[in-house]
């Protein structure tokens, strides 16, 4: 059996008894074409099933191509799959499509994925950067007028648009809710590295309720873990503690997940825990997981609102646009101390 390719140019050509430049012509709209051979062309086009190579001709015309790209540190993360969703959703009416890959959280990998989407002439690039990553390449790209725009956390090097959520306030808000609840005792487990800017910010929020409570800072009841079994192991370390803490801040969706697993494997049914992200399962557990609810769909729509904006035309100075979280209140933040 004879090995299946894509038509070509040629083919059409060959399909009509015509030029390949004819063929160009039509499908390009440069040039005049008597009416019965454009016609001859599209339906030629319809039988074989050929597809322009738009990427090819945009490069070739200096064009930019209908296409935006958006780097995420993580394609398994739902908080990063929900703003694609968010995105998507603003720019399809545009007639634009989204592309989207993985840096692996490696500023390495999302450097050279960067590059791949301006060598095909993206009309604009989202980015939300990978632990470490730094942007000043991308200064040439911003003046000569590429909209770019940042996601969850800002551009490092260089000043341009992003979109965040209220990490610190909504940090800030579950350790006060906790510390209404009677709890004076609450770790902190976050993400790693202890840079990163999500983890500085809910981290200083969590500092801040303390300290409008007065209460002192701990440096031994905060503990970082990257994924889920990270997370459950810090708990259980923070657990082991000869004063242990009585509630929990996690610090995103897979410490939740961590926190949520080594209080099952210990049993422990009387440690207050506040998650920041909610869980698709939040109400199944048991108790209810308490969370700081982030809005990824309306952080990835704000963004690509940023971006059309600056599509079509906006050469305001760039612009910080902060999402709310609001805290949903279920039973596990609502624990008092001592219930054991």
């Amino acid at each position: 059996m004879s090995e299946m390719r894509r038509p070509t140019m040629t083919d059409v050509a060959r399909e009509v008894g015509v030029t390949a430049k004819t063929v160009s012509r039509v499908l390009n709209d440069e040039g005049p074409v008597a009416v019965e051979t454009r016609e001859r062309v599209m339906e030629a086009v319809r039988k074989l099933g050929y597809q322009p190579n738009l990427m090819a001709r945009n490069m070739r015309v200096g064009a930019r191509d209908a296409a935006i790209g958006l780097v995420v540190p993580e394609l398994g993360n739902p908080f990063f799959g929900t703003v694609a969703g968010g995105v998507e959703g603003a720019v399809r009416a545009r007639g634009l499509t989204l592309i989207v890959g993985s840096s692996g959280e490696t500023a390495g990998h999302e450097q050279s994925l960067i590059a791949t989407f301006l060598a095909r002439r993206v009309s604009a690039l989202m980015v939300v950067p990978a632990a470490a990553s730094e942007h000043r390449h991308l200064r040439a790209e911003r003046v000569a007028g590429l909209p770019i725009v940042f996601l969850d956390r800002p551009a490092v090097g260089l000043t341009a648009d992003c979109v965040v959520s209220a990490n610190r306030e909504g940090a800030r808000a579950g350790v006060a809710h906790l510390i209404a609840h009677g709890h004076r005792r609450i770790g902190f487990v976050g993400d790693l590295p202890a840079t990163l800017y999500t983890r500085r910010e809910r981290l200083q929020g969590y500092r801040d309720a303390l300290d409008g409570a007065g209460l002192p800072f701990e440096r031994a009841l905060v503990e970082t873990g990257h994924d889920l079994e990270a997370a459950a192991g810090a708990t259980m370390r923070l657990l082991a503690l000869a004063d242990p803490p009585t509630a929990l801040l996690a610090g995103n969706n897979l410490a939740s997940m961590g926190v949520v697993v080594a209080l099952s494997r210990a049993g422990r049914r009387d440690v207050a825990l506040v998650g920041f992200d909610d869980l698709p399962l939040a109400e199944a557990l048991d108790p209810p997981l308490t969370a700081v609810a982030q809005d990824p769909a309306a952080v990835g729509a704000a963004a690509a609102e940023l971006v059309l904006a600056r599509l079509d035309g906006d050469r305001s100075r760039a612009r910080r646009v902060t999402v709310p979280t609001r805290l949903i209140v279920r039973g596990s933040g609502e624990l008092p101390p001592g219930t054991r």
